[in-house]
Parts: structure tokens; C-alpha cells; sequence
């Protein structure tokens, strides 16, 4: 019998977004009989995924100081932890999750190699691609010049590199010597538990559950264009917005903006804030229209729920969304930051019921087909198994 792979995940934040749940569905899904995990993850914010994969019984490794923002001291304690733990814990594989830990994983290794001659079992070093930093918004031309750099010595150092989409690829496979070290595997989920429709309802439209309910799930960060979305309900019929409620799941920085931008707009009676809700996903079978108005994204796991709950859904064409939602096919994209084409397009499906039907069936084959968690399991491990 072959011996156990050993994995080390290092991601910088210990939150529960989208890269933390990719980190969670691998170390908790692949085979024990190939592979010994352990995660290891910054806890600035506390950590949701720390408790999560210690449920699972997954060895956790708290990163004290890392966190997203640069700040040079504790970047440099972050180096020296990462040092501690891989000269003792020996993994085979080190899977480095998230911009700011990507770079400073790849120069340990790095380091541990040209300078200690560290090579246990051949340390194989993998940085999956959950977003480029250089696309986020409100960066200058510097930073993203600095960003561009960063993320290309990622690359350069790391034995492979994982895309989650091909638009991730595009983005930076132009540049000299790393097209061939990167490989895209599209993000990919399981069946989930669903919640009873009535009580779905209930919660996204309170005692209004007899309206239709156009739902997000989504941080209230900029780069989500939840504020956008509020716009196109502002400009609405007033006899359509009568007859709808715009429920949002999730919290963030944005929140008490986004109240008084409601307010200002006069929309209070069709707009319903939830906050976070734990595994919020359940709710979606009790929506009617799912809406994505990010003004930037990668390929988020929001998507791919709301088209496994058969859902329409309205999508901005950005990032990896495109590979997931063909438009008028299985959903509509519009151009982002477009409140008026997210308006034409919620009007469009309340006209067609007929439409929204045919494009829940076909997203949900989509879903089924190209995006499953098995399937990015399978040509993960690949990836660990090839020398």
C-alpha cells in the first residue's frame, strides 16, 4: 500500500467565503486512505473555518498574525510561522489558498529549499487562484502593477497553479514561462440538504410569502453590486414592486451604507436584509428569481447553489460567470453596473413565467454536468498525484 500524502492548506483568512469553503471541501472530502490533511489559517476575524473542519475532525493550525492587509512586521511573523509548521509537520504537498498567502507561502518554500535544502518527499507547492487582486476595484494603476508582479512570482515559484475559471487563466497566463503551470478546475458542489418551501418563504419574505421573491446571497462588499441591484428595483413600476420583495443574505462592511442608499431611494417596503444566516444556501429553494449583480467575481459558489436549486437566475458577465450562465439559455447576463438592464431583465422573466421555468431546468443540468463537487475532486487529486 502506498503511503499517505500528507497536505498542508494554508489560506489568510479564517472567515467562511468562497476560498474558505473551497480549502473546507477538500480537506474534508478527499480520500483518507490516500491523503492526511491539515489546515492552517489566519484568525484575525475569528474563524468559522477552524471550528468547521474541527467538527470534521481536521487538525487546524491557527496563523496568528496573517491577515489581508499588508503590514510588513507581522507579513514577516507570518513567514516564520510558516516555516515552523512545515519543518514540522513535513507535508508532501503544501495547497497555498488566496492572493496575500500565495506569496508568502511560495517564498518559504522558496526559502526552505534554496537555503535549508529542504526537500521532504519533494515538497510540492500548489496556489489555487481564487481572484486576482489586480482586478478589484478602486486600485491604482501602481498597486496593480505591484499586484500583477506579486501574483506572477506566485506562479513563477509554485509547482502548479489552479485557476477556477478560464477567465482566471486569461488574466495572467499571457505573461513569459507560466501558461503550461496553470491548469483550470472549475469550483464545484455537492447535492445539499433543502429547507420546506413554505418555511424557506417565511423567512426570505417574512409574512409576505405570497409575493415574488428575487433573492442574493452575498457579502455586502463593493465588488458584490448588491447596490446596484437596489437601483434596478428604484426603477421598477411601482404596481411591479408591489408585487415583489428583494431579500439580500449576508452581512459586511457596507450594510449601514447600503440601509440609507434604501432609505434615500424610497424602497423600504420592497427590500428585506437578513444578515448572515448560517448555511444560507437552504433558503434558496424559497426564492423565485436569484439575482448576481457583482461588479466583479471569479466563479462564486452562489452561482452554482442557486442553479442547483433550479433557480433563473439574472447575472452580470464577469469573471468565470459567463463559463456557468449562456445567456437567454440557461439565465440572462447583463453588462455590470447596469441597473437598468438588471430592471429589463427582471421584467422580462415576471413576463415570461414560461421562461423562468425553461432556464431553472437548464441551469440546474449545467450544474449537474460541469460543475460537481466530485468532478473537481477528481482532477484535484490528479494534480497532487502527478509528479
Amino acid at each position: 500500500m502506498e503511503e499517505k500524502k500528507k497536505i498542508l492548506y494554508v489560506i489568510t483568512k479564517g472567515n467562511f467565503g468562497g476560498a474558505q469553503r473551497y480549502v473546507y471541501d477538500l480537506a474534508t472530502s478527499l480520500p483518507k486512505d490516500k491523503f492526511e490533511v491539515l489546515v492552517a489559517c489566519g484568525t484575525k476575524e475569528g474563524s468559522i473555518l477552524m471550528q468547521k473542519l474541527l467538527v470534521k475532525g481536521i487538525k487546524t493550525i491557527a496563523l496568528e498574525n496573517s491577515e489581508r492587509e499588508i503590514n510588513i512586521k507581522k507579513d514577516f511573523k507570518t513567514f516564520r510561522e510558516l516555516i515552523r509548521i512545515i519543518k514540522e509537520e513535513k507535508p508532501n504537498i503544501v495547497h497555498l489558498n488566496s492572493s496575500k498567502i500565495g506569496l508568502l507561502g511560495s517564498l518559504t518554500i522558496l526559502y526552505l529549499k534554496i537555503f535549508q535544502s529542504f526537500n521532504h518527499s519533494i515538497l510540492k507547492c500548489i496556489f489555487t487562484s481564487h481572484g486576482w487582486a489586480f482586478n478589484e476595484q478602486n486600485r491604482s494603476a501602481f498597486s496593480k502593477i505591484i499586484f500583477y508582479l506579486g501574483h506572477y512570482l506566485t506562479v513563477l515559484i509554485c509547482d502548479k497553479t489552479i485557476a477556477v475559471s478560464e477567465k482566471t487563466k486569461r488574466d495572467i497566463s499571457f505573461l513569459p514561462f507560466i501558461e503550461n503551470k496553470i491548469s483550470v478546475i472549475h469550483n464545484g458542489i455537492n447535492d445539499f440538504d433543502i429547507m420546506p418551501i413554505d418555511e424557506a418563504r417565511l423567512i426570505l419574505a417574512s409574512k409576505e410569502n405570497e409575493k415574488i421573491i428575487l433573492f442574493s446571497l452575498s457579502e455586502l462588499h463593493n465588488n458584490k453590486g448588491i447596490d446596484i441591484a437596489l437601483k434596478a428595483i428604484s426603477l421598477l413600476p411601482k404596481d411591479v414592486r408591489d408585487k415583489i420583495i428583494y431579500t439580500v443574505a449576508g452581512d459586511g462592511e457596507e450594510r449601514e451604507n447600503l440601509e440609507k442608499f434604501i432609505s434615500n431611494l424610497g424602497i423600504s417596503g420592497s427590500i428585506r436584509f437578513l444578515g448572515f444566516v448560517p448555511d444560507a444556501k437552504k433558503l434558496l429553494f424559497g426564492a423565485d428569481i436569484f439575482l448576481l449583480p457583482s461588479r466583479t467575481e471569479n466563479l462564486p459558489y452562489a452561482i452554482l447553489e442557486a442553479g442547483a436549486a433550479e433557480l433563473p437566475i439574472i447575472a452580470t458577465s464577469v469573471g468565470g460567470i459567463p463559463e456557468v450562465i449562456r445567456d437567454m439559455q440557461n439565465g440572462i447576463l447583463i453588462h455590470p453596473r447596469n441597473p437598468k438592464e438588471i430592471a429589463e431583465a427582471i421584467l422580462y422573466l415576471l413576463d415570461h413565467p414560461e421562461k423562468q421555468k425553461e432556464f431553472g431546468d437548464e441551469v440546474k443540468k449545467t450544474i449537474s454536468n460541469f460543475f460537481s463537487l466530485e468532478k473537481m475532486l477528481k482532477e484535484t487529486e490528479k494534480i497532487y498525484l502527478t509528479n
